[in-house]
């Protein structure tokens, strides 16, 4: 069994968990909050990427600039219901969003989810692992594998597992650090 071909699955789950936490709010104006908005417009769901550029001209503005003046609305409808804690403000033909300043309750209240989507992933490296053990273990009972590779390959699984799971301590810290930062 080559463990290499199983890299791609155990990749998947890191940039997941990067994904995730690249869409929490950290106090600092970034563009990625806007990525789980949709814009009804034109008749269908659409992304704000899709309908204008963002800009960061300073460390707590967003602007949204649509490519069609008609959308604004629509943007703007949009943002605020996505719930997600910012209040679009229409400046002529765009959008000005200014970031809230974080409290010290709202960066613990973020790293808290820092934590559980971190051990959701961590959670799903393990489930990866009990699957490929299961097929080392069916690998050697059918008679394609030796005692010894068997134990060869379990040993090399955990290696991979345990290498993954510092990289996703890694990925949570630094994002803790970010988080925590004023």
């Amino acid at each position: 069994m080559n463990l290499s071909d199983h890299k791609p699955r155990f990749e998947k789950v890191v940039d997941h968990l990067k994904k995730e936490l690249s869409s929490l709010r950290t106090g600092r104006a970034n563009p990625v909050v806007l990525d789980t908005v949709k814009v009804e417009t034109y008749g269908s769901m659409m992304d704000i990427k899709s309908l204008a550029s963002v800009s960061v001209p300073d460390a707590a503005t967003l602007i949204i600039e649509p490519w069609d003046a008609s959308a604004i609305k629509d943007i703007e409808k949009g943002i605020i219901a996505a719930n997600i804690g910012l209040n679009p403000i229409v400046d002529g033909k765009r959008i000005r969003i200014s970031m809230p300043k974080m409290t010290e309750e709202n960066r613990k209240d973020l790293v808290k989810i820092v934590g559980r989507k971190t051990e959701e992933a961590k959670v799903s490296l393990r489930g990866l692992r009990e699957e490929l053990r299961t097929e080392i273990i069916e690998a050697e009972r059918d008679g394609k594998m030796s005692e010894d590779g068997r134990f060869r390959a379990q040993d090399d699984l955990e290696k991979l597992v345990k290498g993954y799971t510092e990289q996703l301590d890694k990925i949570e810290k630094e994002k803790e650090k970010d988080i925590m930062t004023i």
